[in-house]
């Protein structure tokens, strides 16, 4: 087994990303590789529950957006659920 970690948009880049920004989906794409740089620690990134898995929360641009991810620790994965974007 590899200790490689990887990240994907969930279900997919068109229904995540689709409208938004070059900018924004670079950033977030940057951010989603750093995040699986960290693997299991990627849970500890951003906002999000305390304990155990679930929806995390990064600030993009100084809070001009949000990327809500999840990192499923049994696929070695980072999964870019939705991103918010306020301008």
């Amino acid at each position: 087994m590899s200790d490689s970690w990887a990240w994907e948009y969930d279900p997919d880049e068109e229904q995540v990303a689709a409208g938004l920004p070059a900018l924004v989906t670079s950033e977030v794409e940057r951010l989603a590789d750093q995040l699986a740089t960290l693997g299991a620690d990627a849970a500890g990134a951003g906002r999000g529950p305390l304990h155990g898995g679930g929806l995390r929360t990064l600030d993009l641009f100084g809070g001009r957006g949000f990327v809500h991810f999840i990192v499923a620790e049994h696929l070695q994965l980072v999964l870019i659920v939705r991103i918010t974007w306020l301008d």
